[in-house]
């Protein structure tokens, strides 16, 4: 396979972190009551949300623990690195938002690569990032990357180390999981204590205080440093930025009688999310869970991306019933299927098709579609059937006593009919369909784009009566255990039990990359040898490619 060079020193080192010489043009800014002395920003920068003639900015105020006051900065844009500027102004880092700041930049032309960078009260500078407004018109090629699941004690984040590297990256598409809610003892906590990834603070986070401190230390890592420097990220949440399988009234990682109110988290999650991530903030009028919008490449294609955790989402469908139970299987599918179960509402789906039917109608060829969970309807494999009875039962025995019931009881539930699993689309069957009328009416074959998993897929997703109406790329996790952990390979069992599944990979972590052309998508799987140390080699383990139109079909491996 393709072997891509890592450039681990990407943008980061054009700029020192620390220092105290100041921009030129800037003088010391003193406010009263302001913190004047020293800063650091051990976060890094980023940037986020680009524009035809701008993006949000972002960066945090690091002071001593005795420090008062909100931290006066300026902020500088250049048209190259360590260039004369050609934007500057103040914003403070208010204690408010945990020192945390946002500029959002505007009258910057379209189509430019942009570098930016902050100046403390005492003259100490950022590390300096870029970003690429979005363009106008004629667009020959819009280069993408697509992550998510970035479980900090799962791993290093040797993928965005790589992906800091690349010669051309237009945006990055962070589809949900940059936090998780778990503590020391939780999901991933043996692996964080043997690499020293032990999450803080150590317990689950519920208060705003909890949330703030786990954003700060993702952002602490060099690697996502240098990722969020290198190009401008368009982010939505999936359910760990709040809690486990989230949906409009609670969540499976929430216990009312222990963690209080659910919407008081919900609250304090969001805070410090729009605090620390570089997102826009709602439109005056709209909540803050409604954080859906659309970005326009161009003649080239259209981005809409989706919320489908907070707004609308039904509670996922429980099991409840003895392993085998035929009568509790038969009641869980007839649930699943209700017509009142939603992902997006109504409001959201009009929306899209606006989007969508927007961009058909000025030609063009690409719709993409940001999306949190899978699309496309997967069936749960056949094991004992795949490995033969003697290796399934072999396969059973070597897997940790916490795993082998579970691995068990699913496997049945398979042959029942259950789908592999039910807090994506596939719990969601009838608000599936509503979407695909709503590409049809819109005219539109989108590429829909999933995270979630910890897999990569390449699915072409076929309505109820065969007819293609979609095509969908997954992107595996940064860091975050999936299903090849306890059984490498097991992607392999996903495609030959789904026959519209031209690619699952279970075990490999990484991101993707697309390049859209208007003739062609180019969908690269790229994954890096391991995240148990902060090294990697990063190759390419498939590629696929679609053309829109008329051509539109099936992926095709490359």
């Amino acid at each position: 396979m393709d072997k891509i060079k890592l450039n681990r020193r990407g943008a980061l080192g054009l700029f020192g972190a620390s220092g105290a010489v100041a921009l030129p043009g800037c003088t010391t800014i003193a406010q009263k009551g302001a913190h004047t002395g020293p800063v650091q920003f051990a976060h890094g920068v980023a940037s986020g949300d680009p524009a035809t003639d701008g993006a949000v900015i972002w960066t945090r105020a690091t002071t001593g623990a005795d420090a008062r006051g909100d931290v006066p900065l300026r902020w500088q844009v250049a048209l190259q690195a360590g260039g004369p500027e050609v934007q500057s102004g103040s914003a403070t880092a208010a204690v408010s938002a945990d020192r945390t700041v946002k500029v959002e930049l505007t009258g910057l032309e379209p189509g430019r690569e942009y570098w930016y960078r902050f100046e403390g009260p005492d003259g100490t500078l950022s590390p300096e990032g870029r970003f690429r407004t979005l363009p106008v018109g004629a667009v020959d090629e819009v280069v993408l990357a697509l992550a998510s699941c970035q479980l900090y004690p799962g791993g290093f984040y040797n993928a965005y180390a790589h992906m800091a590297g690349l010669d051309r990256l237009d945006a990055v598409l962070m589809l949900g999981d940059y936090i998780y809610e778990y503590g020391e003892d939780g999901y991933g906590g043996e692996i964080g204590q043997r690499i020293g990834r032990v999450p803080d603070p150590r317990h689950e986070i519920v208060s705003l205080d909890d949330y703030r401190r786990r954003h700060a230390q993702v952002k602490a890592d060099p690697d996502m440093q240098a990722a969020h420097a290198r190009a401008a990220f368009i982010c939505v949440w999936d359910d760990h930025e709040v809690a486990n399988d989230s949906w409009i009234g609670g969540a499976e990682n929430h216990q009312p009688e222990n963690e209080g109110d659910w919407t008081a988290r919900k609250a304090a999650a969001m805070q410090a999310y729009f605090e620390w991530m570089p997102i826009r903030d709602p439109a005056k009028g709209h909540t803050r869970e409604a954080i859906f919008r659309s970005f326009e490449f161009g003649d080239l294609a259209s981005l809409a991306m989706l919320e489908t955790r907070l707004i609308a989402r039904t509670k996922q469908v429980e099991y409840e019933g003895e392993p085998g139970d035929a009568e509790a299987y038969a009641a869980l599918l007839n649930e699943i299927r209700r017509e009142d179960r939603e992902l997006l509402g109504k409001d959201q789906l009009a929306w899209l098709q606006g989007v969508l039917s927007a961009s058909v109608t000025s030609g063009k060829p690409w719709q993409l579609i940001g999306n949190q969970v899978v699309m496309a309807p997967v069936k749960g494999p056949d094991l004992e059937r795949a490995m033969g009875p003697t290796g399934y039962q072999t396969f059973l025995g070597k897997l940790p006593p916490q795993w082998s019931k579970p691995v068990a009881d699913a496997q049945v539930a398979y042959r029942a009919g259950v789908p592999f699993n039910l807090d994506g689309w596939d719990g969601y069957p009838a608000a599936r369909r509503r979407l695909y009328e709503t590409f049809r009416k819109s005219g539109s074959t989108p590429l829909v784009l999933a995270g979630d998993s910890h897999a990569g897929w390449a699915n072409n997703l076929r309505d109820d009566s065969g007819r293609l109406v979609a095509l969908e790329n997954g992107c595996t996790a940064i860091s975050s255990p999936s299903y090849g952990s306890l059984l490498p390979g097991f992607g392999r069992f996903i495609e030959q039990a789904n026959e519209h599944v031209a690619y699952c990979n279970q075990d490999a972590k990484g991101y993707t990359l697309m390049t859209l052309k208007p003739d062609q998508a180019r969908t690269d799987f790229v994954t890096v040898d391991t995240i148990f140390e902060r090294r990697a080699d990063a190759r390419i383990d498939r590629s696929f490619t679609a053309a829109p139109g008329a051509s539109f079909g099936p992926w095709r491996s490359v």
